[in-house]
């Protein structure tokens, strides 16, 4: 549907449907990069924005920081003369669309920590001029863009002096969701329908010609809070179901049943069954961290949200669960945790990807050096341990050989790579703590496997 435009929106919707605008990325990350890539092969020209000075070196030397999207695609960004990528926060007046990526973490008490979003909004306000259209995309609660983003970009248009500006007319605002999933090959950014929300109908409608350019599916919702909310149902939804195994595998475990059987077992069923899998507790951004931004808003307008809080308390237990099967599987062995050597397998959350936001690995480390054992850890993909919000140790990725696995009293697997060499694990291992059923289907094993 074609709504009446000011002369700005005009203006902005030519630029977009010729390919003549410019799209600002605020956030080179897991979200901005694939977003800049796909919107350049789309035939416009992007300015990425970030803070970290080393992702605009590697950029410029056509390398890939983020491994699992490979150097392809910085390959082509690099050599393009349409696409630079800055630090210049300055250069935000450049861009007539501007997506902005940036992180939205929680604090120490799960509540939201929207800093990320308001200092971007602030600095793109600093720099505002009519006929630009500004798009949210990080995860956060229902109302962010209207009442938090909005707002602090507007006021600091003012505090800058750059004018008085009526969104929907003298410059625009909408939401879409970021849905990126490291390391899947079945979508890539360009092939995931893109939501899109914005403030207004003129704001929708620009924010989905310029998405137009770079993904095949445009999905225009009624509001901007409709396309946050539907973020969050995506996410609530994994995080509760996943939950729901959790609790199940500690159930079965008692009962000595293989939840990984059961689940495979109930997956037989062509209806009305879809299959979660258990795990040493939830990691990447979204999962862990969205689903308390809506129980944060929930308490705003008197509501409680016990069923999702519920989930994220059985989630975040995981870790600790997999610490007492250790115990117990090394106390069998005639072994305390206490100076016992575990050689942790897997620090990214997820397979065959160096992303370790979020990651169980890193609590699971933290809890075993607690104890008093000697931790070592193996990830092919993360050769050294980042510095992370809560966690920091001065390790590294160690070889994986028989010598290292015969000399560590258990071997935990927390992260189930590709790459990994599962038979030799499973002959020369002592014990075996699996979290992920890794071990399933390998033979022969003369290792003790405990499932966990």
């Amino acid at each position: 549907m074609t709504h009446t435009m000011t002369d700005h929106a005009q203006e902005l919707k030519n630029k977009i449907q010729s390919k003549t605008a410019i799209v600002g990325i605020v956030g080179l990350g897991y979200v901005g990069l694939p977003l800049a890539d796909a919107l350049h092969i789309g035939g416009l020209e992007v300015l990425g924005f970030d803070v970290d000075p080393s992702k605009i070196e590697h950029l410029a030397k056509g390398e890939n920081y983020l491994k699992h999207l490979g150097a392809e695609m910085t390959g082509r960004l690099s050599k393009s003369d349409r696409f630079e990528a800055t630090t210049d926060f300055d250069r935000l007046d450049e861009p007539d669309v501007i997506l902005v990526c940036v992180p939205t973490p929680v604090g120490t008490h799960l509540e939201p920590d929207l800093s990320y979003v308001i200092q971007t909004a602030q600095a793109i306000g600093a720099k505002l001029r009519p006929g630009q259209l500004v798009v949210l995309e990080s995860t956060t609660y229902p109302g962010t863009t209207t009442g938090d983003f909005v707002p602090a970009m507007l006021k600091a248009a003012s505090e800058h002096n750059r004018g008085s500006f009526t969104v929907g007319e003298d410059v625009f605002v909408a939401f879409s969701p970021e849905r990126e999933d490291p390391g899947r090959k079945s979508h890539t950014t360009t092939t995931i329908p893109k939501l899109v929300g914005g403030v207004d109908p003129v704001s929708t409608e620009l924010a989905c010609a310029a998405y137009a350019h770079g993904v095949t599916e445009v999905v225009p919702v009624s509001s901007a809070e409709v396309a946050e909310a539907a973020k969050i149902v995506e996410n609530v939804f994994r995080a509760v179901n996943i939950a729901l195994v959790n609790e199940l595998k500690t159930v079965f475990d008692a009962m000595d049943i293989d939840v990984w059987e059961v689940i495979q077992a109930a997956s037989t069923k062509p209806f009305g069954f879809m299959p979660f899998y258990p795990g040493p507790g939830l990691g990447g951004h979204c999962i862990p961290i969205d689903p308390f931004y809506l129980t944060w808003k929930a308490r705003e307008h008197g509501c409680v949200t016990r069923f999702i809080e519920l989930a994220g308390e059985i989630n975040r237990g995981m870790p600790e669960y997999v610490i007492e099967k250790t115990a117990e599987a090394l106390n069998d062995d005639c072994k305390s945790v206490k100076g016992s050597k575990v050689l942790v397998v897997g620090l990214a959350y997820k397979p065959n990807i160096d992303d370790t936001r979020e990651t169980p690995a890193a609590e699971i480390i933290e809890l075993l050096a607690h104890r008093g054992a000697v931790v070592s850890y193996h990830d092919p993909h993360v050769d050294k341990f980042p510095n992370m919000r809560n966690y920091s140790f001065d390790m590294h990725s160690v070889e994986l050989d028989p010598k290292t696995l015969q000399a560590a009293d258990c071997v935990m697997i927390v992260t189930d790579h590709q790459v990994i060499d599962w038979h030799m694990i499973g002959q020369h291992a002592k014990l075996i703590i699996d979290t992920r059923n890794a071990m399933n289907g390998i033979t022969p094993v003369k290792a003790r496997i405990v499932k966990a």
